[in-house]
């Protein structure tokens, strides 16, 4: 077939290649970033604020009005005068780099066949120059945990942040936990448009039973002399010994309350629930056990008809009031496209009842907390990794966030994608401003 016009093709594919920057160098100046609001995501606010940080580390967070810094104490400043200053966003429960195309099956990997697959590590096939990773950055999110998906047992996530060459030097934390999809009691339905009543799952006393034996014959294994390795056993160690959370993925309230205690009965110590929809049912629970909730995306509808409307939306606020650690998690449809709406679920979540530095928790301390990776990130602390933005306005609202820098690890990121170049090759075509 012949070609008539050839240029538009080539014009496509220039861009194609050109959208994917170099990851940032390593911060070689220490940076000071003065007079703007700091949000320190721990629910704290400094209104004229001095952040200064060196070698990747944050070194002083205090206010501008009552500090006195020596002339040279650092390298570069940022006048942050009228802006925000926020630590970086976390997007838990993510496959971002693990699928570019869902239709496209060779870019496609966050799955595995076989149910019990907790030897499977997603790490491993992060796409470190995935096109949809530097789309999120522009509205904050700079670190995620990369989940694998399927399965009874889905494997091991890790966590990384968003400007590597590859996945070892993304790498933030390793292997940091399971995750279980635990069966429902009641099977659903119908589709979207034709739902229909719920049946009950009769083999949902087999299928919890199969989870309990899996636990209970990895233990024993761990405990035994090992003659013959059993990669899937060693690979949840850490749920016994606390240096692995178990995230285990339910909704409903039974589902959530069995599976806490089957996990309990296992001797297994570090429990996060993902999703949660009906958590607040079991809030006692949760709290006695210092159990939190990675929440499902709160931009959706209630899944019963007799349901408040806005109870996505007040989810957060509900828990929070019960005293239950909360972080907000996005998976579902086109979901790491959608990673970039983050922070706008935190501001639905201000909206309905959170003031807005707990909204913000959701998805900085919060998160971090759940993800074992406080004590390095997750707020603007002396002492902690300088992975923060600067902002033109609310970062919880999409209408005035508009990041004007952001760090990764003290390294100055190149916001840039190849939406926002497209955006500014037709303004200029239409001579827009």
């Amino acid at each position: 077939m012949k070609i008539k016009n050839i240029y538009p093709l080539l014009f496509l594919m220039s861009l194609a290649m050109t959208a994917q920057h170099a990851p940032a160098d390593k911060q070689t100046k220490s940076i000071l970033i003065l007079n703007g609001t700091a949000h320190l995501g721990n629910g704290q606010v400094i209104e004229n604020s001095a952040i200064g940080f060196k070698d990747g580390i944050i070194t002083l967070v205090a206010d501008a009005s009552t500090i006195r810094l020596a002339n040279n104490a650092y390298d570069e400043t940022i006048d942050a005068s009228g802006k925000q200053v926020y630590p970086g966003f976390i997007a838990p429960n993510s496959t971002l780099g693990l699928v570019e195309i869902d239709a496209v099956q060779s870019s496609d990997d966050e799955s595995e066949i076989g149910s019990f697959n907790a030897n499977v590590r997603s790490i491993i096939a992060y796409n470190a120059e995935s096109k949809v990773i530097e789309t999120v950055r522009p509205n904050g999110v700079l670190i995620a945990q990369i989940t694998p998906r399927g399965g009874r047992i889905s494997g091991t996530s890790s966590i990384v942040q968003l400007d590597s060459w590859g996945w070892q030097d993304a790498l933030m934390k390793e292997n940091d936990g399971i995750h279980l999809n635990f069966p429902s009691a009641f099977k659903r339905n119908g589709w979207w448009a034709e739902p229909a009543a719920d049946s009950l799952n009769k083999d949902y006393s087999k299928q919890v039973n199969e989870i309990s034996t899996f636990f209970s014959n990895a233990k024993s294994y761990l405990a035994g002399n090992q003659i013959k390795r059993n990669l899937i056993f060693e690979s949840v160690k850490g749920l016994f010994d606390g240096s692995q959370t178990l995230f285990i993925n339910a909704d409903k309230e039974l589902q959530i309350i069995e599976s806490i205690k089957l996990a309990l009965d296992n001797g297994i110590k570090k429990i996060v629930i993902v999703g949660g929809f009906e958590a607040y049912k079991a809030a006692d629970l949760l709290k006695k056990n210092n159990i939190g909730v990675l929440l499902r995306r709160v931009h959706d509808m209630p899944e019963n008809d007799d349901q408040d409307v806005n109870l996505p939306y007040k989810m957060a606020k509900i828990l929070v009031d019960k005293g239950v650690i909360v972080g907000l998690e996005n998976s579902g449809k086109m979901e790491r496209m959608n990673t970039r709406n983050l922070p706008f679920l935190a501001g639905t979540c201000a909206a309905y009842g959170l003031d807005k530095e707990q909204a913000l928790q959701l998805i900085t301390s919060n998160t971090a907390k759940l993800l074992s990776i406080d004590t390095i990130c997750g707020t603007l602390e002396e002492g902690k990794q300088a992975t923060l933005f600067v902002s033109e306005g609310d970062a919880l609202d999409m209408r005035t966030n508009k990041l004007t820098q952001a760090f990764i690890q003290g390294k100055l990121i190149n916001l840039e994608n190849h939406q926002s170049k497209l955006n500014t090759i037709y303004k200029k075509k239409y001579n827009q401003k």
